[in-house]
């Protein structure tokens, strides 16, 4: 694109001064810390206070120990993986840096086909391991965490719309890979064939990439009928993954939760939990929450395109989460976009235990993108942004968000959905900068007593989880000095949560989509 727009100007490689003076990565057998999507297999992104390292007294006196810029993205969207002394994280212009998890100086980096969004996961390979996790474009890549080198890469789908933004899950030598896709905006367009992406599931093998099974969740599409406009309307489509897939290995089986249809007819797995044989992909059973959801943008504008269902747009962007209840039964907690957080029971083929409403929800509302738990209690964040679609041509944003509207965090008992405590969200200060929302669509982290949650006015606050009182408040919107000589601005928090390692937090801080603040800069904070 820039030799097209009449520049050959490459971009310039990090200065020696970014780089470790040791840049050996070496990892134990076992290595310790916060490996892929959450800790663990069952998604509760909840850290042990052994694995954490960090007291109440300890969250009130975080400080800034290092900042770290994505140099040319306006974007910072990946959550990083910390492993024993060492850090791993993609970037929106797709490169891959491995770095000292104290200092942040580099230790290799690695160029992908496409932006980096989700975790990366890593797993043994012999004596090695595998840093595994996709792009954007559709590919699937394993590198060598020791050597940055890359292992194997495959293109599990090739629509143009995919995109890979569900981490990857791993178990016994096989790396679950959810598929989701962006097509459902496509719809904007009266001169698109809306729609054919078909969401799916890939098992492949770590050891050399091979695929084992793959599992659409939704037929091919075909030619249901044509648009005022005289162009092809096509379904059925839809039913992204856009969360880490749940291994549950005592009944073999890995549950995933989907998206809504793109287009008609709407489909019996969309904005549903799903269980899938480990072996086979084969679907075990299947709880859908919302039937009849086909949505896609052209149903908040011109209507050409959408489907006669016509929403309400409740996706699933949150992973399921496998969680004991006190007594010994097991279920599985689910958030939707609906703004409902479910208890379902495994053994029952997903029947609903208990469900609480703990936001308005909407097409940018409820649960985004991920909850955390205890044990004894769920903590959901919600969104509920208002925004309205932009009407100044001078203005590149193509929503402006309410500064005014948004919500807060809810704490339920996992035993019967009963409501502990609600903490309400901190309204956007005057003078606050365009894109500043008190919503909360980003993914929560849990501690022993307290809850990490970032924010889209760029905020990342800790509560109590008790009672939900902010114990610590950090405003990321500024610019940082940052350890690799880039310039660097930290902006909305959404996406990915904040990882607790050894004493140590980290967060991504840049997110303009949706209206929200831009940004580029990885921080990470450390107690005096």
């Amino acid at each position: 694109m820039a030799s097209y727009l009449g520049t050959t100007a490459t971009i310039p490689p990090f200065p020696a001064s970014a780089f470790c003076s040791n840049r050996t990565v070496k990892l134990s057998a076992n290595p310790a810390g916060w490996n892929g999507w959450s800790p663990g297999t069952t998604n509760a992104r909840f850290q042990s206070n052994e694995a954490a390292g960090l007291s109440i007294d300890g969250v009130r006196k975080l400080k800034l120990k290092w900042a770290f810029g994505f140099d040319g993205d306006v974007t910072a969207f990946a959550p990083p993986t910390v492993l024993d002394a060492h850090l791993f994280v993609g970037s929106a212009g797709g490169l891959v840096h491995a770095m000292k998890a104290d200092s942040g100086c580099l230790e290799w980096t690695y160029q992908t086909n496409g932006p980096v969004r989700s975790s990366i996961t890593a797993a043994a390979r012999g004596n090695r391991h595998a840093l595994l996790f996709g792009d954007m474009t559709g590919w699937v890549y394993a590198l060598g965490a020791e050597s940055g080198k890359l292992l194997w890469k495959a293109k599990i789908e090739e629509h143009d719309s995919t995109r890979l933004t569900g981490a990857s899950t791993v178990h016994d030598g096989i790396v679950y890979v959810p598929v989701a896709s962006w097509e459902e905006t496509r719809g904007n367009d009266p001169e698109y064939a809306c729609c054919t992406f078909r969401g799916s599931v890939v098992a492949l093998r770590i050891r050399d990439g091979k695929q084992i099974w793959k599992t659409y969740l939704v037929d091919a599409a075909k030619e249901t009928g044509k648009n005022t406009r005289g162009v092809a309307q096509m379904g059925p489509s839809g039913v992204g993954v856009w969360s880490a897939p749940t291994v549950d290995a005592k009944r073999r089986v890995v549950y995933v939760t989907t998206g809504d249809n793109y287009s008609s007819p709407a489909t019996e797995l969309s904005d549903a939990v799903v269980a899938l044989d480990l072996g086979t992909g084969r679907v075990v059973w299947a709880k859908q929450v919302t039937a009849g959801d086909a949505f896609n943008g052209s149903c908040t504008g011109d209507k050409v395109n959408c489907p006669k269902e016509s929403g309400p747009d409740f996706d699933f962007g949150s992973s399921a989460i496998s969680i004991t209840l006190p007594g010994g039964r097991e279920v599985l907690l689910a958030g939707q976009k609906s703004g409902i957080v479910y208890a379902l029971d495994p053994d029952k083929k997903g029947e609903i235990v208990w469900q609480t409403r703990v936001g308005q929800g909407g097409t940018n509302g409820g649960v985004q993108w991920g909850m955390s738990t205890d044990g004894q209690k769920v903590y959901a964040a919600v969104s509920d942004v208002g925004r309205t679609q932009q009407n100044n041509p001078a203005d590149t944003r193509r929503y402006v968000l309410d500064p005014k509207q948004g919500d807060g965090i809810t704490a339920l008992r996992v035993g019967d959905g009963s409501k502990v405590w609600h903490a309400a969200p901190a309204p956007c200060a005057e003078g606050a900068p365009a894109g500043c929302s008190p919503s909360q669509p980003g993914a929560l982290t849990g501690l022993p007593g307290m809850i990490f949650s970032g924010s889209v006015d760029g905020h990342l606050r800790a509560f109590s989880s008790e009672d939900g009182a902010v114990l610590w408040d950090f405003d990321t919107v500024r610019e940082f000095q940052t350890v690799n000589g880039v310039k660097a601005r930290g902006g909305s928090i959404d996406g990915p949560g904040a990882v607790v390692v050894k004493g140590m937090v980290y967060i991504n801080s840049g997110y303009p989509r949706n209206g929200g603040i831009p940004g580029n800069v990885l921080l990470a904070f450390e107690s005096e």
